[in-house]
């Protein structure tokens, strides 16, 4: 289990022993300058005090070995450098001296040595080093016991603070938690620590999105029932005419009517699948890809020749630039310009024009797909409305569902790309799709 409270806990206890340890080294270092140089004062005072000691000849019986505990090495020298007096027979030390303070390494490690001439002798007095050092960890360890005692106590005081901090966000959960699936509303971000506030502002902003997302789902979903209920409703009627049809033709031409209105149906069906795969959040897009508008736009006039042949359109292409190059997803690019088409031509009367192209824009906006027909186009005040869903103008004599543009319009916002409306050089309706300033130009 990967606790906030006992990580925190290790953080800050390991933090104060790391502390405690160079705190203790600094202590050990001052108190072996410290000791050094009492230790210092105290070798001169040492052999100062044996100025007027009276020591016999070489030949004389040596003097009783100090005791273990004794750290001094004593060795004295006559003027002619002939050794009077050696306190350990055993010693390592030089057998010449240095005048003054020296440090000398030995066999037995460093010492410390004072070397001073008086009178008509000299004197030296040596301390190992490692009483030294023995001295000062002493001295720190002795300074860092009461410490390293309140440790626990620290521990414990750590876990209570942690966890009286702590405490805001675990209201904040216990208020998340306490939720109903549809109460989405913001949080509140009273007594919020200031550190907690950009994850508090964060889930706000994400309840928000899910907020709108589940309304316009809602909206879709009451949406979809109202638009299907009249076509369902028909087809219950086609279909009970078309079993009290008394005769052969009558029943042919109920056939007719329930074909078409299957046809409707199923139309409207596919663009509601279609435009829910575009929605936020669907996951059913697939990974956009570098691709070439031009090739799209060729392959969906050929899709709808027949169509446009069938209705007598002039269905056409302008300028198709294949230098220009967008990143996205081809399907959904195929089924935003296969709309696009398949509007223009449902709308222009026989006889009419419908032209396709695909040029390079500003730096902005640097590649441009637009459809333009010869159709009765929309007016100003209405271009806004048509990008909604089910939405057909009033007298549309064209049968449909109303939700080409708007599929068209999702499929734009999803490529980041800008979908405009305006009055086409044929009369009619032309539609522009911008795509942005970070697609590259140039054939992939």
């Amino acid at each position: 289990m990967n606790s906030l409270r006992r990580t925190l806990l290790l953080y800050l206890l390991g933090a104060i022993v790391v502390m405690f340890a160079i705190g203790g080294f600094a202590t050990y270092r001052a108190a072996r300058q410290e000791i050094d140089a009492l230790m210092d004062y105290h070798l001169r005072q040492f052999a100062l005090s044996l100025r007027d000691q009276s020591f016999g000849p070489p030949s004389a019986p040596p003097l009783t070995p100090p005791e273990e505990a004794f750290d001094f090495v004593i060795q004295i020298w006559d003027s002619e450098g002939v050794r009077l007096y050696l306190s350990h027979p055993h010693s390592v030390l030089p057998a010449l001296a240095q005048y003054g303070y020296t440090t000398v390494a030995t066999s037995e490690g460093d010492w410390r040595v004072f070397s001073i001439p008086l009178q008509d002798r000299v004197i030296q007095i040596a301390q190992p080093m490692a009483a030294r050092s023995r001295l000062a960890a002493d001295a720190a360890l002795r300074t860092l016991i009461p410490l390293l005692a309140v440790v626990p106590l620290l521990a414990a005081l750590i876990w209570y603070l942690v966890g009286r901090g702590l405490r805001p966000l675990e209201r904040l959960a216990g208020e998340v938690g306490k939720r109903r699936p549809d109460s989405l509303d913001t949080l509140d971000v009273a007594g919020v620590p200031d550190e907690a506030q950009p994850l508090v502002g964060a889930l706000n902003s994400l309840l928000g999105r899910l907020d709108r997302a589940l309304a316009a789902q809602r909206a879709f979903v009451a949406d979809a029932a109202h638009e299907l209920r009249t076509p369902l409703t028909a087809l219950q009627i086609q279909l009970q005419l078309l079993e009290r049809a008394g005769d052969g033709e009558a029943r042919e031409a109920a056939l007719a009517e329930l074909r078409s209105g299957l046809q409707r149906t199923t139309h409207m069906v596919q663009q509601l699948l279609t435009l829910a795969r575009q929605e936020p959040g669907s996951g059913a897009g697939s990974p956009f890809v570098r691709l070439v508008p031009a090739d799209i736009a060729r392959q969906s006039l050929a899709d709808h020749a027949p169509l446009a042949l069938a209705r007598r359109i002039d269905l056409g292409a302008g300028q198709l630039d294949d230098s220009l190059s967008i990143s996205g997803d081809a399907a959904s690019l195929r089924t935003l310009i296969g709309n696009l088409i398949d509007n223009a031509i449902r709308y222009t009367p026989e006889g009419g024009r419908v032209d396709v192209t695909v040029e390079a824009g500003d730096a902005s906006r640097p590649c441009w797909l637009r459809v333009a027909d010869s159709g009765p186009g929309i007016p100003p005040d209405e271009r806004e409305r048509v990008l909604d869903r089910f939405y057909r103008r009033a007298g549309a004599d064209q049968p449909g569902s109303g939700l080409g543009l708007a599929i068209a319009h999702s499929i734009a916002e999803r490529h980041g790309a800008t979908l405009v409306l305006d009055e086409s050089p044929h009369g009619g309706l032309l539609v522009s799709v911008g795509f942005p300033a970070d697609i590259a130009t140039g054939a992939p």
